[in-house]
């Protein structure tokens, strides 16, 4: 393995130091929730070896939420990072190849970097609404390709591929004896109607959550993987097994207190999410230097500055953070042009993403 530092990580708000940050819209997730804010006081736990496939009512939780899935098909792990380095680790090789939808999370393109595998993206276009070209990922196969990669809602855009176009690229796995991975970190904030898991489709299929993104609750590092393929199943517990054996107790005690609660916490939130997307849109709507694909999911967005070839994009961000206490995800963390910026709008208060949205707008004009 050839590790490198993710540049997301490298500039990441904690990386900087939040005292420089007064507007921080470069979070990809809801707001961080405190033990009390979700009414949880831990039990009295004997802090024993967990279960090494994650605790059985926790996985339980999880497969109950499709059909065709059951604890067994679980695997809990640290954060869906942890799941994504499980599944690179597991299923590539040098001799490998991987295809990749463009942009992605860095965890599905660093590591198999790191490992050293063939790599082919298909990027999607602004001009066309960031939606999925099956055909140019069929285009991209290889022999040798074990593994697709894509997100869904779509990190960093908030986009969703279509029911038909995840039953196409499942299709495509079986047909060529390759595994579609799905990461659906997002897929419980969807504004319209939510996709099932592609793993519930498909024993072909590999899906990706947790619990940092939709449920504000990162410091308890819990993932999950799912797969019906008991043999692939197995490969990933060993994984797990050589990696760390098994989870904390006491963070899946937590997960699992949270996803008891989950459809009166989710309730509760999507209608304020929607209402700040609709902030975003109002912005959006009045900015014309700036143009964005209307996310359906999530609550991160990838807009674009209409700016010309001349225009300084290092001075620009360099201006919104130390002149307007204002910090986005400049494009480069998703290798993609720095006109394109990742702002997420469920991590501030209302004030501060009206704050920092304005910001944006002075920036690109002092």
């Amino acid at each position: 393995m050839n590790y490198a530092r993710m540049v997301i990580e490298k500039e990441a708000p904690e990386e900087y130091g939040y005292d420089r940050i007064r507007y921080n819209l470069s979070e990809s997730s809801i707001a961080d929730q405190k033990l009390s804010d979700i009414g949880l006081a831990l039990p009295d736990l004997t802090l024993f070896y967990g279960e090494h496939r994650g605790d059985k009512e926790l996985r339980t939780l999880i497969a109950a939420q499709d059909k065709g899935l059951s604890a067994d098909h679980v695997l809990v792990t640290a954060g869906a990072a942890g799941a994504l380095f499980i599944i690179s680790t597991a299923l590539l090789s040098v001799s490998d190849h991987l295809v990749v939808v463009r942009p992605n999370y860095a965890t599905n393109i660093e590591t198999p970097k790191a490992i050293g595998c063939a790599i082919s993206y298909v990027d999607l276009d602004f001009d066309q609404g960031f939606a999925i070209d099956i055909e140019r990922v069929k285009t991209a196969l290889r022999p040798n390709t074990k593994l697709i990669s894509v997100t869904c809602p779509h990190n960093p855009t908030g986009t969703m591929m279509s029911r038909a176009d995840l039953d196409a690229l499942i299709a495509l796995a079986e047909s060529r004896r390759c595994r579609l991975l799905v990461d659906e970190t997002y897929r419980d904030l969807s504004y319209g109607e939510r996709l099932p898991a592609a793993a519930s489709l498909s024993p072909s299929a590999i899906s990706v959550s947790s619990l940092s993104k939709a449920f504000g609750i990162p410091g308890i590092r819990v993932g999950w993987l799912v797969t019906r393929d008991p043999q692939l199943q197995e490969t990933f517990l060993a994984a797990k097994e050589q990696i760390g054996i098994c989870g904390s107790v006491i963070d899946e005690a937590i997960a699992r207190t949270m996803l008891e609660r989950r459809d009166a916490f989710l309730a509760s939130l999507l209608p304020d999410i929607a209402r700040r997307r609709d902030i975003v849109q109002a912005w959006i709507d009045g900015e014309p230097l700036v143009d964005w694909v209307r996310p359906q999911g999530g609550v991160v967005c990838f807009p674009r500055l209409n700016v010309d070839a001349g225009f300084d994009l290092d001075h620009f961000y360099a201006r919104l953070l130390d002149e307007h206490g204002a910090y986005v995800g400049p494009g480069h963390w998703f290798e993609m042009p720095k006109r394109f910026f990742r702002v997420g709008f469920g991590w501030p208060k209302e004030t501060e993403l009206r704050g920092g949205l304005e910001a944006i707008s002075a920036a690109l004009r002092a």
